[in-house]
Order: C-alpha cells, then sequence, then structure tokens
C-alpha cells in the first residue's frame, strides 16, 4: 500500500490505497515514517499518491481504535521536515484530516485542479497533530488556519493556491512531471548546496 521507487537521487513514496481513498492504517503509517528516516542519502523526495484522492487521512476502522490520537502521526512529518533534501507533496487529489501533517511538513506542494483541502479535527473531537498549526500558520498566516481549524473551511486548489498552502495547480497528467522539473535544479547541485539553501531559507 505504500511504494517507493528510487532513481538517481530522486525518491518516490505513493500512497497506493485508492480503494480506501489512500486512507491511512497504523502499518502505513508506520512504513511512511521509516521511508522518511532512512531517506536521509535521497536528493529529493516526492511523495504522491493513486486514484483521485490523495489521502483521506487516518482509516476509519483504525480511527476509531485509537489511531486519531497516536503519536505516529507527528513523528511521521517530523521525519519528513528534519530530511535534508528537497520535499515535494504532489497532491493527486483531495487532502483532508491527519494526512495534512504530511503535506504541511514538505517543502513544496502542488495539487491537481480538482484537490480540496479541509481539516475536521476540531468537530471530530481531536486537537490536531502538535506541528501541524504551526505550520499551517506559517503558510496562510493566523486567521486563515483559523478558518481551516476552526471553520471548519473546506479550500478549493484556486482557494488553496491564493491562500499560499500550495504553490502550483497542475492538471493531472502533468503533476508528476512538474513534480520532478521542480526537484531537476537539487539533484543536480551538490547535497551540501542544496542542504545548505533549505537551511537558509527556513
Amino acid at each position: 500500500m505504500i511504494e517507493l521507487t528510487r532513481e538517481d537521487g530522486l525518491w518516490t513514496v505513493t500512497l497506493n490505497r485508492p480503494d480506501k481513498a489512500n486512507s491511512l492504517t497504523l502499518e502505513m503509517l508506520e512504513e511512511l515514517t521509516r521511508i522518511a528516516t532512512e531517506a536521509q542519502d535521497a536528493r529529493a523526495l516526492i511523495l504522491t499518491g493513486t486514484g483521485k484522492v490523495f489521502s483521506a487521512g487516518a482509516d476509519l476502522e483504525a480511527a476509531k481504535a485509537g489511531l486519531a490520537k497516536s503519536d505516529v502521526w507527528e513523528r511521521l512529518s517530523g521525519a519528513i521536515a528534519a530530511l535534508p533534501c528537497l520535499t515535494i507533496a504532489a497532491l493527486n487529489g483531495t487532502l483532508a484530516g491527519g494526512a495534512f501533517g504530511m503535506a504541511l511538513a514538505c517543502d513544496l506542494r502542488i495539487c491537481v485542479p480538482g484537490a480540496k483541502f479541509f481539516y475536521p479535527v476540531m468537530k471530530l473531537g481531536f486537537l490536531p497533530q502538535p506541528s501541524d498549526p504551526g505550520r499551517l500558520t506559517a503558510l496562510v498566516g493566523p486567521a486563515r488556519a483559523r478558518l481551516i481549524l476552526m471553520g471548519g473551511a473546506k479550500l478549493t486548489a484556486d482557494e488553496a493556491l491564493r491562500f499560499g498552502l500550495v504553490e502550483r495547480i497542475v492538471e493531472g497528467d502533468a503533476l508528476m512531471e512538474e513534480a520532478r522539473t521542480l526537484a531537476t535544479d537539487t539533484l543536480a547541485a551538490t547535497p551540501e548546496i542544496a542542504q545548505g539553501i533549505k537551511e537558509l531559507c527556513r
């Protein structure tokens, strides 16, 4: 359900559970965390999904069993954020719930025109992952972060672009090509220079 390809320093991680809207089980989250932790020699990493939804967040049955409150979400987003390479979330569709943490932890986010963005954590009775509000606020500002987390706003791709939540909207058949294009200069640079620029931009 998690696919990994590695080619010339480019790691591509794909959520492949389209029949369940790429909802995440504990096993999938642990596997993603392991990959992100081990990707220290990656020059660039692209995170994407199959089907029309990037991820609906926690698997429903797993959430009922306590996954929604697990620290694995924070461990995953922390591992992605700590990577020295360029990280790109290529959002093939809607981003919802706990899956927000993965995308927020990436350096860049691009999406297809039909993507929607919502994080209905408050009405479900949970706090967001500890680092998510800060990362979200850094991208969209405090009022818009509250609009999403407290107002229950469901953003369209155009609104996400206008808010600064995503950097570009790309037609679906060109999404991965655009992600690879964005990684081109980083892959061509020495790791030290790429990491240095990333650190300067923090």
